[in-house]
């Protein structure tokens, strides 16, 4: 009888094939069942893993403050050990997305991938940390101030800025006014994309503004 192939061999088997200047990559879990996915998103909490059905998506970092390397390996090793199977599978890099990843004949739509972006995250998804990436920096200054209620932060150097979103309650801008200012976005002709960083499912804060993400060793 053949032995399945464990998490950990997985993840060992594709670290080699990452490229040399990868910082993040972007994981996917499918587990056989429903069951065994909400288990293994339990167990892979200090990743911010979210979950759609029986598929888990979470992080691995070998640069910054997200989960290391060696964090998703004792992670998956406890998955192991409960006996959650599953096909682990590297969905991107961030050394990828410095690459152009839209023709420039191929039109974008703001709201459209806000859309997709929102159909992947679980049901119970309760805050965001989102980036809307712009394609010139002729569209900078005028960006800026079409989505100014999402209280943006610049990445750094980067055609982009970064946002939270809340759902219900907390730190961030409500769903619905995230989807105006993207539509704006989109009537003036500004092309770009936006897609979700982070992402945690039913946060329950007590006497606090919601959850807190670090990047460069401040808040966000």
């Amino acid at each position: 009888m053949l032995r399945l192939v464990t998490l950990v061999d997985q993840w060992r088997a594709i670290q080699p094939g990452l490229p040399e200047e990868w910082g993040a990559a972007q994981l996917r879990l499918i587990a056989p069942d429903r069951e065994q996915a909400q288990r293994a998103a339990v167990l892979l909490a200090p990743a911010h893993p979210g979950r759609l059905g029986r598929a888990v998506t979470f992080f691995a970092a070998r640069r910054g403050d997200g989960p290391s390397p060696d964090l998703v390996t004792r992670l998956l090793q406890r998955l192991d050990r409960e006996g959650i199977e599953g096909q682990l599978k590297l969905v991107r890099t961030d050394a990828e997305d410095e690459a152009p990843a839209v023709p420039a004949e191929t039109p974008s739509s703001f709201v459209a991938a806000w859309e997709a972006e929102l159909a992947a995250l679980p049901d119970d998804w309760s805050d965001l940390y989102i980036e809307l990436e712009l394609f010139s920096t002729d569209y900078l200054e005028r960006a800026a101030l079409l989505v100014a209620p999402l209280n943006p932060a610049r990445d750094g150097g980067n055609l982009a800025f970064r946002a939270r979103v809340a759902r219900r309650f907390g730190y961030g801008t409500s769903p619905q006014m995230t989807m105006r200012c993207l539509e704006r976005l989109d009537a003036e002709g500004i092309r770009g994309s936006v897609r979700v960083l982070r992402a945690l499912s039913d946060t329950r804060p007590v006497q606090t503004q919601g959850p807190v993400w670090y990047e460069g060793g401040r808040s966000v």
